[in-house]
């Protein structure tokens, strides 16, 4: 079920916190870990059981885990024996695939391609479980005594499907001593809506615009493949961030707080600040759990190259069974190794203008590797952008342009601070509730006519 659906909108999310609401306080985790259920199912009823088993197997873990807490080869037994079965569902959902068609790149291979669908939201939950029962095993959170609990936490549906990734450490609290509040449900409500207009009306506009401009590479000339991962860049960014703000108001409606996901990350002077803005909780899971375990940078330089270099392959594979991923997160692993070493002084010395240009050429062209999983189709792109022997734009392209022009500056706004720096100075006025009241009725109604016209409204990553 999509958050920016009618059916979600309307009856899902509605009847959900009517009946959240009525149900007593001691009652409410066990219909949200039913109603999480329900969610997921709707869509993939069969893979409700490969849910509640990596719930299951998880909780296990954590509690063996602190049961032999005493018994150092036990307890890093169990922890071991957890990953392993985590990582491994994930690797035979998400990865046979492209494990088998490489093998048969071997001439003297013809290994049968199997068609397993890919479970919604599985690299994202199954981080979350990872996390437990390794904060469990560090003592940095503590063991869940109630299965229902730690199966809320897991399946909460807010987050299910596309994060933000939520540290046990992080809820633990909550899921026992919560208390919602207007002040909170209200907030809650707003950034729902926010996140609602970026995905409905911005990544879904520029997504059509993206696909338009693709669809005839040979005729789009320079100008016209940059228009296409202009549109990309901002697709991505107000699809991921647009989810990722309808999950933490969720969360809000329902008395929880989620960390920030994104923090304005095209506003970033280089390509280190760009990932400090752009999806938070998986940089800092990969930074807790595979950057410092490897040593991060305390064992010399080179190894910290090795270790970076790891830990970008790793988050280019998460993202997607397909060596464009593994390309792209090489990429930037590359870049981040060249600004710490060589090109950080050099960068601060430059006007901020040219530092952001620098940045937003830089995410561009990842953007690209990033979209284009057919080697060949990559190949073309990057040809296509610095090939003026197709002329300088095509006339398909430059009638797209111009048809989403408008859109196309109302998302460079809306990716700055801007909107949320007016705002601030508005904030505690006394009838602001008023403004407040006509933007989320605004932004319902315009999205909900946008809807019921328009096809097109895939979540991104949804398929990671």
């Amino acid at each position: 079920m999509v958050f920016s659906s009618l059916v979600f909108l309307f009856a899902y999310l509605p009847i959900t916190l009517l009946i959240y609401y009525l149900v007593p306080r001691q009652g409410r985790n066990i219909f949200l870990f039913i109603i999480n259920l329900v969610f997921y199912g709707w869509g993939e009823p069969k893979l409700v059981l490969l849910m509640v088993f990596n719930i299951f197997f998880n909780y296990m873990g954590g509690w063996l885990v602190d049961k032999y807490r005493q018994d150092a080869k036990k307890k890093k037994l169990f922890l071991i024996l957890t990953c392993i079965l985590d990582i491994g569902i994930l690797a035979v959902f998400k990865y046979t695939g492209m494990i088998t068609e490489t093998l048969n790149l071997l001439p003297f291979l013809n290994i049968p391609t199997l068609e397993i669908s890919l479970p919604i939201g599985i690299s994202f939950y199954t981080f979350q479980t990872m996390s437990y029962v390794i904060d469990v095993y560090r003592d940095d959170a503590p063991v869940s005594k109630s299965f229902i609990n730690f199966g809320t936490y897991v399946a909460l549906f807010p987050q299910l499907i596309a994060g933000p990734i939520v540290r046990y450490k992080d809820v633990a609290y909550q899921l026992t001593h919560r208390r919602e509040t207007l002040d909170q449900f209200t907030t809650g409500v707003k950034l729902f809506m926010v996140g609602l207009g970026k995905k409905v009306l911005i990544a879904n506009q520029m997504g059509n615009l993206t696909t338009s401009v693709f669809a005839t590479t040979d005729e789009n000339g320079v100008l016209g493949t940059w228009i296409g991962i202009i549109a990309y860049t901002f697709q991505i960014y107000f699809d991921f961030s647009g989810y990722s703000d309808m999950a933490c108001g969720l969360g809000n409606m329902l008395g929880f707080e989620f960390l920030k996901n994104f923090n304005y990350p095209y506003i970033s002077k280089s390509i280190t600040e760009f990932w400090r803005r752009w999806h938070i909780s998986l940089s800092t899971w990969f930074k807790e759990y595979v950057y410092i375990p490897l040593g991060g940078n305390r064992k010399g330089t080179k190894r910290q190259i090795i270790n970076l270099l790891i830990v970008w392959g790793l988050t280019g594979l998460w993202h997607g069974a397909s060596w464009n991923f593994l390309l792209w997160g090489l990429y930037f692993g590359l870049l981040l190794i060249l600004e710490k070493f060589v090109l950080k002084k050099l960068l601060d010395k430059l006007p901020s203008v040219i530092q952001h240009i620098y940045t937003l050429f830089i995410v561009a062209i990842g953007w690209g590797i990033f979209y284009f999983t057919d080697i060949k189709q990559l190949g073309s792109f990057f040809a296509d952008l610095f090939n003026f022997s197709n002329g300088i734009i095509g006339s398909q392209a430059l009638t797209l342009l111009l048809s989403y022009l408008p859109i196309l500056i109302v998302a460079a706004i809306a990716s700055t601070p801007l909107g949320s720096k007016i705002y601030n100075c508005f904030k505690d006025k006394k009838f602001i509730w008023i403004p407040e009241v006509l933007f989320c009725v605004i932004i319902l109604a315009i999205s909900t006519a946008s809807l019921v016209n328009q096809s097109y409204n895939p979540f991104l990553y949804f398929r990671f």
